[in-house]
C-alpha cells in the first residue's frame, strides 16, 4: 500500500511540474521571436564551430551534418565520401 502511494505521489507530481515548464509568457514569446537561427557549411564542421563560439551575440554553435540519403550517420559514415552529406553548423 506505501508503495502504490509513493508510486502515486510522484507521477503527480511529475505532472504538475509538466505544467510549469511550458512557460507561454509575452517575455519568453518574445525573445523567441528575437533569435536568429543561421546553418552553415564551412567543410570542416571542428573548425568552424571553434571561429563561431568566439563571436560575440552568439549563444550556441552545434555540429552536424546535412543532405545525404544515410539516416543518423556516424562521423565515420561521412568520412567515406559516400553518403552525401555535408558537415555543417548551427548557429544560435
Amino acid at each position: 500500500m506505501r508503495k502504490d502511494s509513493l508510486i502515486s505521489l510522484f507521477c503527480l507530481t511529475l505532472f504538475a511540474l509538466t505544467g510549469c515548464m511550458s512557460s507561454n509568457s509575452q517575455k519568453a514569446m518574445q525573445y523567441k521571436a528575437d533569435k536568429q537561427v543561421a546553418t552553415f557549411g564551412g567543410g570542416c564542421f571542428w573548425c568552424t564551430e571553434a571561429v563561431f563560439e568566439l563571436v560575440e551575440g552568439v549563444e550556441d554553435v552545434v555540429s552536424g551534418y546535412s543532405g545525404g540519403a544515410t539516416l543518423n550517420p556516424t562521423y565515420e559514415d561521412i568520412c567515406t565520401g559516400q553518403t552525401g552529406h555535408a558537415e555543417v553548423i548551427k548557429i544560435t
